[in-house]
């Protein structure tokens, strides 16, 4: 993965992603030698966030599956995501 320093961005700016980009779907921003952030590209972003929400949705069928859910009033269930 490809690494830019937060001087490279400082000068060269949104053309530092566009050069980083090119060839890679993701670059490292590195601030005082620091991997800091990471930048992709929208069609790898919308790939990962895809992936995020099909395993949320498999999560949910298995719950469901195995009978892992509460039928509550939202006050019984406020209660329970407050008092952790």
């Amino acid at each position: 993965m490809l690494t830019i320093t937060a001087n490279t961005l400082k000068t060269k700016g949104i053309s530092a992603f566009n050069e980083a980009l090119n060839d890679n779907e993701e670059a490292i921003i590195s601030v005082h030698g620091k991997n800091k952030f990471v930048v992709l590209s929208m069609e790898k972003y919308n790939y990962l966030r895809e992936c995020e929400l099909e395993a949320a949705l498999l999560e949910a069928k298995q719950d469901l599956k195995n009978n892992n859910f509460k039928t509550d009033s939202i006050d019984n269930h406020m209660k329970r995501v407050l008092n952790g």
